[in-house]
Order: structure tokens, then sequence, then C-alpha cells
């Protein structure tokens, strides 16, 4: 008679990268799970139904949307995996037909970001605050969209633009100033970075900090983890060796795919400060609060 358990079917919402390309082809496996991928073009369409209703067993998930739905207690637990990270002070570009934007006159200018919440948006408002000195409460910053956590509410100095605004027709036609775009960074004359060589910036930022800002890690729902720990630890493990089987690829890079809770645990506690000057979070939030959440389950093989 044949006993062998069958592996526990996961939904699962992951961008196929380098590193998880070996997952979603099921090169990779683990007898424990059987990841069962829902196709999202782009990603970032997982993250409201996961942040609110714990649509997929595990899903990838941007870090302000995460830290976000921490606070607001909802149900998912970070796991210490870091799938996608970039650096960022390309990010916020103007149109150079209508005159030279820089860091030094950003303030009162009409600068767009799809949502107040948008982890890109985040990393270029603390950059352009701790960096530039630029006094982000005094731009003024106009979004097309609301927060992935139906419970936020934007700072009083963010408003909406009208239904149907898109950030780079508005860029075009003088709307706005300046824009924070993130993959969808035009290839297009006339747009230059508010940030000039930061290409340049970015390597100063990264050898103070020594990290890539951290864009998506991985969440599981509480559920899953309260249910089958194994499934949570296996989950991980695949995450790990994904990483692993792309090391040849990656070799010669920057390593921006942090995995554990010590190589999280400084680049996580900054991320948490700059959401907090940025009024994004309902709560004060500790890297070992959330580290609770997942190290019982994890322990030594996530140190």
């Amino acid at each position: 008679m044949n006993t062998t358990t069958p592996p526990l079917r996961l939904k699962t919402a992951l961008k196929t990268y380098v590193h998880t390309r070996a997952l979603k082809s099921h090169e990779l496996t683990d007898p424990a799970v059987e990841l069962v991928f829902d196709e999202v073009e782009p990603i970032h369409r997982a993250f409201a139904p996961m942040a609110r209703r714990q649509a997929y067993d595990v899903s990838e998930l941007a870090i302000a949307t995460y830290l976000q739905a921490k606070a607001y207690d909802k149900p998912v637990v970070l796991l210490p995996a870091v799938v996608a990270a970039r650096f960022q002070q390309g990010c916020i570009i103007y149109n150079a037909r209508r005159g030279k934007i820089d860091t030094g006159n950003l303030a009162g200018k009409k600068v767009g970001v799809r949502a107040w919440s948008q982890t890109t948006g985040m990393w270029v408002r603390a950059i352009l605050a701790q960096t530039y000195g630029v006094p982000i409460d005094q731009i003024d910053w106009v979004t097309i969209e609301g927060s992935h956590l139906e419970e936020y509410r934007e700072p009083s100095f963010v408003r909406r633009a009208e239904a149907g605004k898109q950030l780079l027709p508005m860029l075009r036609d003088g709307e706005l100033d300046a824009a924070i775009l993130g993959n969808d960074l035009p290839d297009e004359p006339g747009f230059e970075p508010v940030i000039a060589d930061a290409a340049a910036a970015d390597r100063e930022w990264y050898a103070l900090h020594r990290y890539v800002p951290i864009n998506h890690v991985v969440v599981v729902t509480k559920a899953l983890a309260d249910a089958n720990p194994q499934a949570v630890r296996a989950v991980y493990d695949l995450l790990c060796r994904g990483k692993a089987s792309a090391a040849a690829e990656n070799a010669g890079k920057l390593d921006k795919l942090l995995l554990g809770y010590e190589a999280l645990r400084e680049p996580l506690a900054e991320t948490i400060a700059y959401c907090e000057a940025q009024q994004l979070l309902p709560r004060k939030l500790t890297v070992d609060e959330i580290f609770a959440d997942s190290i019982g389950m994890l322990g030594d093989a996530a140190r």
C-alpha cells in the first residue's frame, strides 16, 4: 500500500525572474509542497488581493505593502527572502523641454507617483530627503491610485489626480513637473532624471548602506503558517534553492537578493524608519515583531 503523503498544493503568485524560473518550471520541487502558479501581469496586481484578503497561500509582495499589512494586523507572514530589489535614483524624471529640474528646486513642484504607498515612491522620497535634504512635505504630490490597503489614508499634502489621468501624459503636458516611475520608466527623448548621474549616486548610496533597496519580498498566509509550518519551511527552502540555481548568471554582480534574518535585519529596520517618516504606517513596527512571525518555523535554516 502506498502511504506517501501527497504534496500540499499552494496557490502562488510569483513573477518569473532568473531566480524563480526553476521554481515556476518545476525543475526545482519539494515533496512537501506543490506551488500552483497564478500568472499575474504586472505582478503588482496581486498585491492588493493578497494584502486585503489573502488571495494566495504564497505571494510576492512589495515591501511597503507588506509593512502596511503587518501594521494593520493582516494575517500575512514575512519570509526573510527578497525576490526583487533595485537602485532607485534614476526613477524620478522630468520633462526637459519645459525647463531644468533638480533636487535643489523640487520644493513647490508638482510631482506624480502612482500611489503614495508605492514602494518605488517610498524609496525615492527617502533618498531625496536623506541624501539631498529635499523637504518632502513641501512638494505638491499627485497620485493616480490609492493604497493596496483600504484602511490607509494619504497625508494631507497628497492629492489625487482626476479619474483616468496617467503620469506620463501629465508629465508631457506640463500638468506635472516630475514623476516617479518604476518598471514603466520611458525610453523617450526629453525625459531626464532629476538626479544627475543616478548610477554614480546609487553606487554612493550602496557604499553607505551596503544593500540594494528592497522592492519585493515573499509572504505566506498566517493560516498556512499555523496549520502547516513544514510547508512554509519547504517554500523558504525552494526560494533559497532558486537563488542558488541562478548563481552562475548573477556571478560578479551585487547580491540584491537578501536571504535570512541577519541579512535582512538592518535593511528592514531602515525601511521601517523611512515608511514611518513618510506617514505610511498606522503604528510602530519593529524588526523583532516581524521576525517573530516566522522564526519559530524557520529557525537556524534562515539565520
